[in-house]
């Protein structure tokens, strides 16, 4: 898609969205923002597409947050100027309506810890090292991080961690909940991947609405969260998928979905 960023896609109807700025531990410029932000609205509108692995072609790093090389050299009009870019990866990977999984290793910090949050789950290998450290070079994490954070870990916990500025290794992240599994180093993205083929092998209608239900009703009170499923429900109760996943199941077939 672009000198940053890649798209691998696989026949399960996996796609891979690759971080590919390895030189600089995929440290997220203006242009490699841009990249993200026109990948992830390109493979959103995919129907082919039934899930996404977010990965990195850095040996270190899955990503390094944003390039302060970059932000050094940028004006105050100019950072202004680059925010909705920004925020436009970021969004852009946390939108996306299939399932999404995140295969880290190395650091991932600051903006780059961010875009694993943003996906759905986050499988990391023995050498990973997440956190936000924004505050200590004196801003915030400004990619979701406040409000993805605290949903995986509770308030005080992701306060605790944002206000320490620290980093934290593989063993503690997933005893914090801060991933979702911890594998032999170098097998981030085959576990990824063979995580997604699991997901993918069920019905792509499914499992865009489930995902519309888990998150439009994550912090809702239960009768409106109720009510986000019921109409969630609705969009596939009356799907060819349905009707495909019906009749496999009484013929003890594999379903063939036809994806509506």
């Amino acid at each position: 898609m672009s000198e940053f960023v890649a798209v691998r896609r696989h026949d399960d109807g996996v796609a891979e969205l690759v971080l590919d700025r390895p030189k600089a531990m995929n440290a997220v410029s203006t242009e490699m923002a841009r990249a993200i932000g026109d990948t992830c609205a390109a493979l959103a509108a995919d129907a082919s597409v039934r899930v996404v692995v977010l990965s990195s072609t850095a040996e270190r790093a899955f990503c390094v947050g944003a390039d302060l090389k970059e932000r050094n050299s940028l004006t105050d009009a100019e950072l202004v100027q680059q925010r909705p870019t920004t925020r436009g990866a970021y969004g852009g990977v946390l939108d996306l309506p299939m399932p999404t999984v995140a295969a880290v290793h190395g650091f991932a910090l600051g903006g780059g810890f961010e875009l694993a949050l943003a996906c759905d789950v986050i499988v990391a290998d023995e050498t990973a090292v997440v956190g936000l450290p924004e505050v200590s070079v004196g801003v915030i994490p400004g990619g979701g991080g406040t409000q993805l954070l605290p949903r995986r870990v509770g308030a005080a916990r992701a306060a605790e961690l944002i206000f320490t500025a620290r980093r934290v290794e593989a063993a503690e992240a997933l005893a914090l909940g801060l991933v979702d599994s911890v594998v032999p180093a170098g097998t981030d993205r085959a576990e990824a991947l063979a995580l997604a083929a699991r997901m993918a092998a069920n019905s792509p209608v499914g499992l865009r609405a489930a995902k519309r239900a888990l998150r439009l009703g994550h912090g809702m009170d239960l009768t409106a969260g109720l009510e986000i499923e019921d109409a969630a429900w609705r969009t596939v109760a009356f799907s060819g998928d349905r009707a495909e996943g019906v009749a496999a199941f009484n013929e003890k077939r594999r379903p063939n979905w036809p994806g509506r």
